[in-house]
């Protein structure tokens, strides 16, 4: 089942260490690609319909790329580092099709820190069962605990 909205729950810089990780499992719906389609514009046919979609290598409906990674942004803004974190980069490699109904899980985990600047470099992997989908990394801007006391 998808929860409307995940739960907030961040960290300060201070607070972050390497290894650190969440996850975040979704359920890709037929009215999250919908909507996704009518948010982005994409309209692409191998996204909506079903008939096109047949005719494809990929057999059926495919959710969108940017949709999949957009599930990273929900860990990143809510759980790690959470709210407050500012995306500053995002490299991503789509690697195989994410179905409708397909089950994405995704794991994203502090690589690197860098105290100078507060930022964070967050390794990002999506996964469908055993197999990866999408796999990059963010760089983040983290609030400190002072930053966060302020909000």
């Amino acid at each position: 089942m998808n929860a409307a909205f995940l739960e907030l729950q961040g960290h300060a810089f201070e607070d972050l260490f390497l290894g650190q990780s969440e996850t975040y499992r979704r359920t890709v719906s037929a009215s999250d690609v919908v909507g996704f389609a009518e948010i982005s514009g994409d309209r692409n046919p191998i996204h909506l319909s079903e008939h096109f979609a047949a005719r494809t290598p990929f057999k059926s409906r495919i959710a969108h790329g940017l949709y999949t990674a957009s599930l990273i942004s929900a860990v990143l803004g809510t759980r790690l580092p959470g709210p407050g974190a500012v995306y500053l980069s995002q490299t991503l490699k789509f690697m195989a099709p994410v179905h409708i109904d397909d089950v994405v899980d995704v794991v994203v985990e502090v690589v690197e820190l860098i105290p100078e600047k507060k930022r964070a470099r967050l390794s990002c992997v999506c996964k469908v069962a055993d197999t990866v989908v999408l796999e990059g990394e963010a760089l983040v801007m983290v609030p400190t605990r002072d930053q966060l006391k302020l909000a």
